[in-house]
């Protein structure tokens, strides 16, 4: 495995799926009955920005470290959560703080050094589990959660080519044994036909109640680039696509750079 979050952390494609993850649970939090996040790609949970890998690209200078100074209002809850933590945080880490007393997190990580370090992480939290294994075999062995309420959240880090096939199947899969769990899957925008594939497979494969909340800096003409990046949702919490609009609007207007093809777009796939 090439792929290591920590040279992509806090880039614009974090900052999105982040704002978006803690604007999820928090809906979740709205009712009383606990509940569980699963996170099947975990990565190392939270980040240095101004040591190591991540000095090495820089990504996060157009992306957290920009958004620093912005006070809109649909970005402040991710804002000042990540204020308040430090250590620029991954999502286990941002789940975790947002968590009530009787909900719980799971993360599964393959890497051994990312895993060893989210394990140091939450060795203290007994509301947290991490478990060195392969996020798509935990939809099957992890689904459902004994909560019966809940997200799932998937990042793979898309180097297989075959990346947003295995995606289709993990969401149908984790579908069929959590039929009333919220799933969040992020996808990058490199090559729009393939995207658009994925989209459609995801419109034709019956289950139901499905958006799409999309972020473009860029038209997605060179797929060598990070042009953008989505969130696929299904089962979103009640004013999903509203709030999602309004964070991905002010998202843009923070940090958008001017290029033709720029935008946003939340688009409902599935009814429910």
């Amino acid at each position: 495995m090439n792929y290591r979050h920590a040279f992509h952390a806090g880039n614009f494609a974090d900052c999105m799926k982040h704002a978006l993850l803690v604007w999820l649970i928090e809906a979740l939090a709205r009712k009383p009955a606990p509940f569980c996040v699963l996170d099947t790609h975990a990565g190392a949970g939270q980040y240095d920005l101004e040591s190591g890998p991540a000095t090495r690209t820089r990504e996060a200078d157009a992306g957290i470290l920009r958004l620093q100074a912005v006070a809109s209002e649909p970005l402040l809850p991710y804002l000042t959560l990540v204020h308040r933590l430090g250590l620029y945080p991954g999502s286990p880490a941002i789940a975790a703080a947002l968590l009530r007393p009787n909900d719980r997190l799971v993360c599964c990580e393959r890497h051994d050094e990312d895993a060893a370090t989210l394990k140091q992480l939450f060795a203290r939290d007994p509301a947290v589990a991490i478990h060195r294994r392969d996020g798509w075999e935990a939809l099957r062995a992890l689904l459902p959660p004994k909560e019966k309420r809940g997200l799932v959240l998937i990042d793979p880090p898309y180097e297989d080519t075959e990346e947003f096939t295995h995606l289709v199947a993990g969401l149908k899969l984790g579908h069929t044994r959590f039929r009333t769990g919220v799933f969040a899957a992020w996808y990058p925008i490199k090559r729009l036909a393939q995207v658009r594939q994925f989209l459609t497979a995801m419109r034709d494969s019956g289950i139901r109640d499905i958006v799409a909340a999309e972020f473009l800096l860029r038209e997605p003409l060179d797929p060598a680039r990070l042009n953008g990046c989505g969130l696929l949702v299904i089962n979103p919490p009640y004013q999903f696509d509203t709030a999602a609009t309004a964070i991905l609007t002010a998202l843009l207007t923070a940090i958008g750079t001017g290029e033709p093809g720029q935008g946003v777009a939340v688009t409902r796939l599935a009814d429910e």
